[in-house]
C-alpha cells in the first residue's frame, strides 16, 4: 500500500472513530494499535507500553496535574467568586464595567488555573446571574464568560502551551512569556467590545423606558462605597500575590515549571485553608477528586495521542504529508493560512490537546522551513484553538455555559460568542502584521533566540 493510501486510510478511520462517539483517548489508541497490528512488524505491539511510557516520561508534563491542582483549589472554593466580586466593585463606574470586570476576572482566574472550562465554570456561576440581574442580555452575558474563559489556554500557566512546548521542542518559559502580550491584547479587545455592546443595550433600555416601558435593572446601578471596595481586598489579594509569586519564580529562573506548579498547588491549598477554612478531608475531597479525574483523563489522552503520532511517523505518513505541503511551494503566508484553516476545521471536532499532539509532527517542519518562528506560531495556533472552544459544533465552553445557565437558549449563547470569535480573528491579523506582540517580551526577558 502506498504512503498516500495509508495516510488517507489513517485519517478516514480516525474520523470514523471520532464520529462514533468513542472517548478520544480510547479512539486514538484503538486506531494506533490497529494500524500497528496490520501494517507494522508484529514485534511493534510489544513496544506499545514502552513507547507510551517513554513519551510521557517528561518532567515538563509533570507540571500538568500540579497546575490542575492549583486551579481546582481555587475553582472549587469561593476564591473565584470573590475575585469576580472585587473586580466588579472596583470597575462598576466604567460603562459596561460589570462586563469588563468579568473579562478581567476570567483573565486572572485563567492565569491561576490554566484551564478554560474551569474558568468558565468558576467565574460564570457568579458572573452570569449578576450580569443578568443588572439588565445584560442573556447572550451578551454568556458570550463574555465563554470568550473570557478561552484565555485559560493562552495565559500562563497554560496546559495547552505546555503540550505545544513538548511537541515542538521549544522553551516553555519563552512560550509562556510570548502568550502574555496577545493575552493582554485579547483582554483589551474583549473589554472594548463589552463597552460598545453595553452602551447599545443601555441606550435601548433607556429608550424603551422613556417610551413607557418597564425600567431595566441596567438603569439603576448600585454605587459601591470605598469601604465596600476595601472590605473585599483581604480575600482577593492573597490569590493575586500567589499568581505574581508563581510568575516571578518561573520567569526569574528561581524554579522550573514543574517546581513552580508544585509550589503553586501547595500554596493554593494553604491559602484556601487560611482564608476560607477549607482544610478538613471532607472539604478537600471535591478538590482532590476533581484534580485526579481531570489529570487522569488528560494524561491518558496525551499518552494515546503520542502513540498515535508515533505510529503516524513510523508509517511515514507525517513525513510524507510535510513533504507534500513543502512540495506545493506555497507562498509563506498562504502556507500559514492553509495550516491554520486545517486547525480551525479540526477545532470543530477535537479539543486543543489532541490537535497539538496529532498535528505537530506534520505542520511544524514546513512552517520552520518557511522561516516562521515556532514560538510565535505556537501563540497564533493557541488563539485559533481558542476560537474552537467557542464555535459550534463542539465549542466546549459553549456547553459549559449551557450547563451553568440552562435557561439561556443555546442559540443565544452561540450568537453571543460569535463577535468574540471575530475579535480573535482580528488579534491573529494584528499578530501577523506585528509579530512583536508575541515575541518582544520573551526576547526582552530571555534574550533573542540564537
Amino acid at each position: 500500500m502506498s504512503t498516500l493510501s495509508m495516510g488517507l486510510g489513517y485519517g478516514a478511520v480516525t474520523l470514523a472513530v471520532m464520529f462514533s462517539g468513542m472517548p478520544i483517548a480510547f479512539g486514538l489508541g484503538a486506531v494506533a494499535v490497529g494500524f500497528m497490528y496490520f501494517f507494522m512488524p508484529a514485534t511493534a505491539l510489544d513496544t506499545v507500553t514502552q513507547n507510551v511510557y517513554e513519551e510521557m516520561a517528561s518532567i515538563t508534563l509533570l507540571s500538568i496535574p500540579l497546575f490542575i491542582l492549583k486551579g481546582a483549589a481555587i475553582g472549587k472554593s469561593p476564591a473565584g467568586r470573590d475575585l469576580y466580586a472585587a473586580m466588579h466593585a472596583w470597575m462598576h463606574k466604567i460603562p459596561g464595567g460589570l462586563g469588563i470586570a468579568n473579562v478581567f476576572a476570567c483573565a486572572l482566574f485563567a492565569a491561576m488555573s490554566g484551564s478554560s472550562p474551569a474558568t468558565c465554570s468558576a467565574i460564570g456561576s457568579a458572573g452570569i446571574p449578576e450580569m443578568r440581574l443588572r439588565g445584560y442580555s442573556p447572550g451578551f452575558a454568556a458570550g463574555i464568560i465563554a470568550a473570557g474563559g478561552t484565555l485559560g489556554i493562552l495565559l500562563p500557566p497554560s496546559i495547552t502551551m505546555i503540550l505545544y512546548a513538548v511537541a515542538a521542542e521549544q522553551s516553555l518559559g519563552r512560550l509562556f512569556l510570548a502568550g502574555i502580550g496577545p493575552g493582554v491584547l485579547l483582554v483589551a479587545l474583549f473589554s472594548g467590545y463589552a463597552v460598545l455592546r453595553y452602551r447599545k443595550e443601555y441606550a435601548a433600555a433607556k429608550t424603551a423606558f422613556e417610551a413607557g416601558g418597564q425600567a431595566s435593572p441596567m438603569l439603576d446601578d448600585h454605587v459601591f462605597t470605598l469601604a465596600e471596595k476595601v472590605e473585599m481586598l483581604p480575600r482577593v489579594l492573597p490569590f493575586v500575590i500567589l499568581l505574581i509569586g508563581v510568575m516571578v519564580a518561573l520567569y526569574g529562573g528561581y524554579a522550573t515549571p514543574s517546581e513552580t506548579a508544585g509550589l503553586g498547588g501547595l500554596l493554593a491549598l494553604l491559602l484556601i485553608a487560611l482564608v476560607y477554612g477549607i482544610w478538613r478531608p471532607a472539604q478537600l475531597r471535591p478538590i482532590l477528586a476533581s484534580t485526579i479525574k481531570e489529570s487522569s483523563m488528560l494524561m491518558f489522552i496525551i499518552g494515546m495521542s503520542l502513540l498515535y503520532s508515533y505510529v503516524m511517523s513510523s508509517l511515514h505518513i507525517s513525513q510524507s504529508a510535510a513533504e507534500g505541503v513543502v512540495a506545493m511551494h506555497l507562498p509563506k503566508w498562504l502556507l500559514l493560512a492553509v495550516i491554520l484553516s486545517m486547525v480551525v476545521v479540526l477545532g470543530f471536532f477535537l479539543p486543543p490537546v489532541s490537535i497539538i499532539l496529532m498535528t505537530a509532527s506534520i505542520i511544524l517542519p514546513p512552517l520552520k522551513a518557511a522561516g516562521f518562528d515556532l514560538i510565535w506560531f505556537g501563540v497564533v495556533m493557541t488563539i485559533v484553538m481558542e476560537m474552537g472552544l467557542i464555535h459550534p459544533p463542539v465549542g466546549l465552553n459553549i456547553f459549559v455555559i449551557k450547563n451553568i445557565a440552562p435557561d439561556i437558549p443555546l442559540k443565544d449563547v452561540i450568537l453571543g460568542v460569535l463577535p468574540f470569535v471575530g475579535l480573535m480573528f482580528v488579534a491573529i491579523l494584528l499578530m501577523c502584521v506585528l509579530p512583536g506582540i508575541a515575541t518582544a517580551l520573551p526576547d526582552l526577558v530571555m534574550g533573542a533566540p540564537k
